[in-house]
């Protein structure tokens, strides 16, 4: 018989690459982990890792292994909202992620309504950036989180997990309505015609941290309009973005809800992209009711566009 502890090692090793980075995650020691999966190696019968020096790769049968323990793992969270649904009171904890933008403007009226409707809940909120979303949610770490997905930066598949639409927002530049600066040094970044990104190859930018979607976001739109945007500042907090725009220090693309209340000597300019809000939870857990009950309590609660 197969172990769904050790199965999920394996669905791990899948999506980490590595032991160490599995042990990591998952709070193991490397050795605990190999241990463990030469046990279901064992079990099945067969190999399911092909080591090389100091790495390992699943075989094709362990590439199989996988989507099965996608599947079983996938009815266990069904098994578990059943069994929840089936009680009288909705209490407990529900772990939410979220970005910094839905933190401030899509949480606070969506944990109102569930603490108007379901008073037995505690909800937890972890602000997460949405690259580090996943194997969050696949460890247990969370329940439920808000991730985006920008035009240039689409969501990456992963069958452990679903979604649900939850809003959609138009992007801003940001650029600097005067600042103190010489008025035909702007008017040289933001030459008239053209992309309009494109008019702005020569400006220093602001872009969120290395390794976050935003940062990507910026980095590929600019690489769209035929350059690679030079990149003065790395801020992740978009009201301190335009407060940096608005005294000079660089343009900046800028979601609708992280634009709103902008600061005197900041120009917005509507652009052709759009970011994407969803609601990410383990695959077959949607229907548990802590879960069910926080997706109404957002599109109750939250902005519409």
């Amino acid at each position: 018989m197969l172990d769904v502890r050790r199965l999920r090692l394996l669905r791990e090793l899948a999506h980490r690459g590595t032991i160490a980075a599995v042990a990591e995650a998952l709070a193991f020691t490397p050795s605990a982990v190999s241990q463990q999966l030469a046990v279901l190696e064992r079990e099945a019968g067969t190999a399911l890792l092909e080591r090389t020096g100091r790495r390992v790769r699943l075989t094709p049968a362990g590439v199989a292994l996988v989507g099965h323990a996608e599947a079983v793992l996938e009815r266990l969270e069904q098994a578990a909202a059943e069994l929840a649904a089936a009680r009288t009171d909705l209490t407990g904890t529900v772990r939410i992620g979220a970005f910094p933008t839905a933190t401030r403007a899509i949480l606070p009226a969506a944990l109102a309504a569930l603490g108007r409707d379901h008073p037995g809940l505690e909800p937890m909120v972890d602000e997460i950036d949405p690259a580090e979303v996943a194997p969050r949610l696949r460890a247990g770490d969370l329940d439920v989180a808000l991730v985006h997905e920008y035009d240039f930066v689409p969501a990456t598949p992963d069958l452990a997990l679903d979604s649900r639409p939850l809003l959609e927002e138009s992007m801003f530049l940001a650029s600097p309505e005067d600042a103190g600066l010489p008025a035909e040094q702007w008017d040289a970044y933001g030459g008239a015609g053209g992309d309009p990104l494109a008019r702005w190859r020569d400006a220093p930018w602001i872009a969120s941290t290395p390794g976050t979607l935003c940062h990507a976001m910026t980095v590929r739109a600019c690489q769209a309009a035929g350059f690679a945007p030079r990149i003065r500042h790395h801020v992740d907090d978009f009201a301190t973005v335009l407060a940096m725009v608005a005294i000079g220090q660089g343009v900046a693309l800028v979601p609708e809800l992280g634009a709103a209340d902008p600061p005197g000597g900041v120009r917005l300019a509507e652009l052709p992209m759009r970011r994407r809000t969803l609601i990410a939870f383990r695959r077959g857990s949607g229907d548990h009711p802590a879960i069910a009950a926080f997706v109404t309590a957002l599109r109750s609660g939250g902005p519409r566009r």
